[in-house]
């Protein structure tokens, strides 16, 4: 039997390779303060810096509320999602160690605090959280260059899923090669997609990481890498647009936000 070497070759592809994506730049606003992450809903965009917060319209960036923490509690507030009316943000104590968290809770329309749930000592810092399926899921990072008083670097990073109520129920450390992306740093923005797929960045790559549970095991399965115009850090997927995905990302040398659409 005589093979096509060109269709032998493309068998072989990985799958991201072959039906690859890209994320396309619709937008951008450049604002005065851009460092850590974004958050959306269907009227506002979120900006997420350690110790502050700013809400703007999507149509024009226009800033419409502000929020400052005066208590000198907070220290490295580092992703945000939109849930009912309220943004979660993720906050620790980075670069101190040990290391605690806790998910902070403010009103998104007046950005007012209104609540906080401490996840106390971990083996990480939280970085980013997501409510699906009846379930919070908050990934703690670890880094390979301020590795902790225990000896953990990046790899040591990892996906905890608790119940509505903040119980612990199970954990995956992030695959090699995801890990290798990452490297020197860690996770730092994620979210579930609408495909029942976890999206998440790294600290400064331009690139989208696609990942899944595995059906056995405890080591997240890599499906695909997906091209960005934002950089790594804190981003989110506008959920409010339901035929398309809209990604919202930043970059933080230049304090741009950017809107992009994935396909």
């Amino acid at each position: 039997m005589r093979f096509s070497y060109l269709a032998l070759l493309i068998s072989w592809l990985p799958l991201h390779t072959a039906f690859a994506q890209q994320a396309h730049e619709l937008r951008r606003f450049q604002l005065k303060e851009v460092k850590q992450g974004v958050a959306v809903d269907a009227t506002h965009f979120y900006v997420i810096n350690n110790t502050s917060l700013t809400k703007h319209a999507k149509a024009n960036a226009r800033q419409v509320a502000v929020w400052k923490d005066t208590t000198g509690l907070l220290k490295h507030m580092n992703s945000g999602v939109v849930l009912d009316r309220k943004l979660y943000c993720v906050h620790s104590n980075y670069p101190a160690v040990p290391m605690v968290s806790s998910i902070e809770i403010f009103d998104t329309e007046t950005l007012r605090h209104i609540g906080t749930h401490s996840l106390g000592f971990f083996p990480g810092s939280a970085t980013w959280a997501d409510f699906y399926e009846g379930h919070w899921w908050v990934a703690f990072a670890n880094y390979s260059d301020k590795a902790s008083a225990e000896g953990r670097d990046n790899r040591w990073t990892m996906l905890v899923k608790f119940t509505k109520n903040w119980e612990r129920l199970e954990s995956w450390q992030f695959p090699a090669n995801i890990l290798q992306a990452f490297a020197p740093k860690s996770t730092s923005g994620g979210t579930w997609g609408k495909d029942g797929l976890i999206y998440c960045t790294g600290h400064d790559k331009p690139e989208l990481y696609v990942l899944q549970l595995p059906d056995r095991g405890s080591t997240l399965k890599y499906i695909k890498t997906i091209p960005t115009v934002s950089e790594g850090q804190a981003f989110a997927i506008d959920r409010s647009v339901k035929d398309k995905v809209i990604l919202y990302g930043i970059t933080r040398n230049d304090n741009y936000v950017i809107v992009s659409e994935v396909k």
